[in-house]
């Protein structure tokens, strides 16, 4: 609308299943006339974007960026400064290890409105959809959400705090350096038999959760699809998952345990 500040909303597009998008997410698909979107952006929910609407791919992989995170920032204030109805699509939540806190500031910083949408983050779409439940009366008193790698390779996560059994573990982007996680939790006093799963495009129909134990956990993640998302999830709460996945996982969703 003429005379209108231009804005960018920055949407959480939930882990994969299009029915988990929040009704305020939907309505800015339909009503965005340009679109940019990360990689973990599932293709059901691509298929919403109406024909004709602008779609622009700024995926990321660990340590190869198409687009780096620079170029994203100046592409949406650009874009903005357009005119048109600008959508910035980003898999899980965009507050959650989506990185849009950093879009957001440079927004900010360069008189751009912009609006946050909240989405389900992955690991509330993993756990409950493999049977997983993240905080548990008799099993976890609390929960952390962790990025299994950082921004400098030299940055070191305090593992003796990370190792606490009566605490459930999500690693976002864990697979790289999933050896490395499951030696430094057992070094720092997690025991070996530490239920543990690795869970791949969670919530979508080709989802697949690998139930193990933290010792194993290295050596069951290799034998997954290396081009999908996965989470890990460690905890006391992982060995429910063979009681819970049954109910609370709809459609047919594939699970194996090892025992």
């Amino acid at each position: 609308m003429a005379g209108t500040r231009p804005i960018v909303h920055i949407v959480g597009a939930g882990p994969g299943d299009p029915d988990l998008l929040t009704v305020k997410a939907r309505r800015l698909i339909d009503e965005a006339e340009v679109v940019v979107y990360d990689r973990l952006v599932s293709d059901p929910i691509l298929a919403l974007i109406p024909p004709g609407t602008t779609r622009i791919f700024a995926g990321k992989v660990a340590y190869n960026h198409l687009m780096p995170q620079p170029e994203i920032n100046d592409l949406l204030v650009g874009l903005a400064r357009s005119g048109r109805r600008v959508l910035r699509l980003k898999g899980g939540d965009p507050f959650v290890f989506g990185r849009g806190g950093e879009e957001a500031l440079h927004l900010a910083r360069n008189g751009v409105r912009y609006e946050v949408v909240p989405g389900v983050t992955s690991a509330s779409g993993c756990g409950a959809y493999t049977g997983i439940p993240l905080t548990h009366r008799d099993m976890a008193h609390g929960l952390r959400y962790v990025t299994g790698h950082t921004k400098d390779e030299a940055d070191e996560l305090n593992w003796a705090s990370l190792a606490d059994p009566d605490t459930t573990l999500v690693f976002y982007m864990g697979r790289t350096n999933v050896d490395r996680i499951s030696a430094q939790l057992i070094a720092h006093g997690l025991p070996a038999e530490m239920p543990a799963a690795a869970v791949v495009n969670g919530t979508r129909p080709d989802q697949n959760a690998v139930i193990t134990t933290l010792g194993e956990l290295p050596d069951r993640v290799r034998s997954l699809n290396k081009a999908a998302p996965t989470l890990l999830i460690i905890g006391r709460v992982v060995a429910l998952a063979e009681q819970l996945s049954w109910v609370s996982a709809p459609g047919d969703r594939n699970a194996e345990a090892t025992g």
